[in-house]
């Protein structure tokens, strides 16, 4: 079993409680959700995501 430092376990918190949420309203993903644009939900598992990828050193993610 690998080592998963706290920001991989944040990610995978909020990764479960968003496909529990979605379970719970039968989706397979938030874009079918009337919520999608407006959920604190969904805006904690995108920051979680950022977190994770920068290690929480901080910055924008940038395309």
């Amino acid at each position: 079993m690998a080592f998963m430092d706290e920001w991989e376990i944040a990610l995978e918190d909020k990764a479960k409680e968003l496909k529990e949420c979605q379970q719970s309203k039968g989706l397979k993903s938030c874009l079918g959700c009337k919520e999608v644009n407006n959920c604190a939900l969904r805006d904690a598992y995108v920051k979680a995501v950022f977190e994770s990828m920068s290690k929480g050193s901080g910055g924008g993610f940038e395309f």
